[in-house]
């Protein structure tokens, strides 16, 4: 593929073109062998590869007899289906290796823009050209012999550059993988929410079927038996989708703490990256750890315990319940909230998660 060179001479052509080869994974310029995806996004295969495994863990190499898997779009979250051979199996983007070989071909012969790179505050003149550690703030070398730094430890602006920059890109790892933890958690909370409506129509299904053979005697039973379904599945249900709501506010958190994230470390200039590196890092730290969200436990989404069995005559029809069940005590985030209602059915437990 040819460019014309003055376009690609064209200072703000070639920062257009750098910010679309950019890999949203390790953000740094696409490294080949670049794959591209169903969602026609590109992704170094290396990185590829890293976020497949995150997500299936069991698949462990070329070969395996465990067949495929999946993996979402880190830019579009589509999910990427994969066959046995993983990562591998798809299709290497070879238009974007060769732009990338222009462009990196043109940028070796391109100068260096005057005013590219922060000046000292306090000596205008001088460039910024070294890390104070001491400090914690990237400085100039006459604040080192003259200034304000004299008597702090300093390190190449190179060194801290790179240090904190690939802390970044870790930590952006690590959220990206998070929230795809959070979207399998939403999904699965979604389905249970689904199992436990289907079940509650189901119990209320049979419940009529056998109480419609009484006729008139069990109708005023039957109402307030199928009251207590409702009670239930409102209470399930509305659990369900707190927790669901929970969940997708924790991933829009999450996801403008990346795109911010992204934002700084496409920022090319050592310097002004290390102005706000550090207090980002300890943001996202800070909130990867805060971010504890519970999980409603196995089977939650059953109604078996408002089944009840008709083998009785009919002058005990007004006596008739729900079969009786163990009673259970109520958990949320591990903590005991009450105790429970006297002849009331199974309540809910949930675990804390992530």
């Amino acid at each position: 593929m040819e460019f014309q060179a003055g376009i690609l001479h064209d200072g703000s052509a070639m920062e257009s073109l750098e910010k679309q080869l950019i890999c949203p994974i390790c953000l740094e310029m696409f490294s080949k062998p670049v794959v591209i995806l169903p969602c026609q996004h590109n992704l170094c295969r290396k990185c590829a590869n890293d976020v497949f495994q995150a997500a299936n863990p069991y698949w462990q190499s070329r070969g395996t007899l465990i067949s495929g898997g999946r993996f979402r779009c880190p830019s579009c979250r589509h999910e990427v289906l994969l066959d046995r051979h993983g990562v591998y199996g798809l299709q290497r983007n070879l238009l974007v290796e060769n732009i990338i070989d222009i462009y990196k071909q043109e940028c070796s012969s391109r100068p260096l823009k005057k005013g590219e790179h922060p000046m000292c505050k306090e000596h205008e003149d001088e460039r910024i050209n070294i890390y104070c550690v001491t400090c914690e703030v990237p400085t100039c070398s006459m604040c080192k012999v003259f200034g304000a730094h004299k008597d702090c430890e300093v390190a190449p602006l190179e060194s801290v550059f790179q240090g904190q920059k690939t802390e970044l890109n870790n930590c952006i790892s690590m959220l990206v993988a998070g929230n795809d933890r959070i979207q399998t958690i939403i999904s699965q909370l979604e389905d249970s929410c689904q199992s436990t409506e289907e079940n509650s129509e189901a119990a209320k299904r049979e419940l009529c079927a056998r109480f419609d053979a009484l006729a008139a005697l069990l109708e005023e039973k039957k109402a307030e038996l199928l009251q207590r379904i409702s009670r239930e599945q409102a209470d399930k249900t509305a659990f369900i989708q707190s927790l669901i709501c929970q969940y997708k506010e924790q991933l829009e958190k999450s996801s403008r703490l990346v795109e911010t994230a992204i934002q700084a470390a496409e920022e090319t200039g050592g310097a002004a990256f290390l102005m706000n590196a550090k207090q980002l890092i300890k943001t996202i730290v800070e909130a990867s750890k805060g971010a504890r969200l519970d999980k409603i436990e196995q089977g939650y989404e059953s109604m078996d315990a408002f089944s009840v069995s008709l083998e009785h005559l009919s002058e005990a029809v007004h006596a008739l319940d729900f079969d009786p069940a163990e009673e259970d005590e109520e958990y949320f985030d591990g903590e005991e909230e009450e105790e429970v209602e006297e002849n009331a059915a199974p309540e809910r437990t949930v675990m804390a998660s992530l």
